[in-house]
């Protein structure tokens, strides 16, 4: 579909459809830019795809097909020049049952699991649901720049450290880390015999044009020997709900883990959300790259409406399609509430282990985004 014109300005009534999203506020007038899903359709490659597979009518057992790890490993090649081995990919239903998952596979419990805060949830219960303790580990504010300093991880590392998880594209802040910043990390990963767990479930909604994602795995075989690699065709491709995901796991050892832990509880995803998987992965680069021009106007709306709200500020997205505000000058005592009550639904930073903060999701259609940062606008005025 080269030159197709894709549309992401219709608006599309979600209501009925059981939308986590939307029936969290359903009877109020609230707009929803809380959880991360996309109010865009997806893309027509995939409707296609699924479209097909719907119309033959058989939904039995499945085992995946090579094309689908194949059609994969063919993005990520072109992608990052990156190119993972067939055997290395654990199937999974999701990314949080991949880091539940991961948690009881490193280590034991009592150890202790290493992330960096601010971190999307999951991140935070995923250590404790395996009976680990949770380490966090306070991200570095740097001008106008989040980062993850090699220094405050080597700080946290104890003798019952096993596991770092780490979110790259970094969800809530938006950073896609450089090579450097990586290395640096990778560095004290190595040294100090820590397992690595990278969630790269943004890795397709890089937004700055000079910025490239770089997967851990990619840094080195040494590297890649003690990393497991969570992606998705969810986010990018807005499929979250058709519970597919992978997990990309070199080290034959490691990976046997892993399954092990899955062994007669977890199983692979649904016939539809592989489907999914291969159509997005194969036919949806197109769509993507429309997608990623559309969502970098949004970020520059917000952070242009952000920049005259007295008390209010964001740090440049480089990926992702949310935006970490900043409240804590804004002497409001609660402003998820006020924004709320205003009809915007937010994300509440404490949840990401940051409290003073809101999480902002801006993809959606533009004249939804407008009114949603009115009615913010409003609520800061005081209307």
């Amino acid at each position: 579909m080269t030159g197709t014109v894709y549309d992401f300005d219709s608006t599309l009534d979600r209501s009925g459809t059981w939308s986590l999203k939307w029936d969290r506020y359903r009877g109020r007038d609230v707009i929803p830019m809380w959880v991360a899903d996309m109010d865009f359709r997806s893309p027509p490659e995939v409707l296609s795809a699924l479209h097909a597979r719907v119309d033959h009518g058989v939904f039995g057992y499945v085992e995946p097909g090579p094309e689908l790890a194949e059609s994969i490993i063919a993005r990520l090649a072109e992608s990052y020049g990156w190119a993972p081995k067939h055997e290395s990919f654990v199937w999974l239903p999701g990314l949080v049952s991949g880091l539940n998952i991961v948690c009881r596979a490193v280590g034991e419990p009592g150890d202790e699991v290493i992330t960096g805060v601010p971190i999307y949830p999951p991140f935070l219960s995923a250590p404790v649901n395996a009976q680990r303790r949770c380490v966090r580990v306070p991200l570095a504010l740097e001008g106008q720049r989040w980062r993850f300093p090699a220094a405050s991880l080597e700080s946290a590392v104890t003798d019952r450290s096993r596991l770092f998880l780490l979110c790259n594209p970094h969800n809530p802040v938006g950073r896609a880390y450089d090579r450097s910043e990586l290395e640096a990390l990778a560095e004290v990963c190595l040294r100090r015999n820590l397992v690595v767990c990278s969630d790269e479930i943004h890795c397709g909604l890089v937004l700055d044009e000079g910025v490239r994602h770089i997967p851990f795995a990619s840094l080195g075989e040494e590297v890649a020997a003690r990393t497991i690699t969570l992606m998705a065709a969810s986010k990018t491709f807005n499929l979250p709900g058709l519970g597919s995901a992978f997990a990309i796991i070199p080290d034959r050892a490691l990976r046997a883990r892993v399954t092990g832990v899955m062994h007669g509880i977890v199983h692979r995803p649904m016939t539809i959300g592989l489907w999914a998987t291969l159509a997005a992965y194969r036919d949806g680069e197109p769509w993507r790259k429309a997608l990623v021009e559309y969502l970098r106007r949004n970020r520059d709306l917000v952070s242009e409406r952000v920049s005259r709200w007295p008390g209010y500020s964001m740090t440049p997205v480089e990926a992702t399609y949310l935006a970490w505000l900043d409240c804590r000058g804004s002497g409001m005592a609660d402003p998820r509430k006020a924004f709320e009550d205003g009809g915007v639904g937010l994300y509440e930073g404490a949840d990401f282990g940051t409290p003073g903060f809101l999480r902002l999701n801006f993809g959606c259609p533009r004249s939804q985004l407008v009114e949603a940062l009115d009615r913010m606008g409003r609520v800061i005025a005081g209307g």
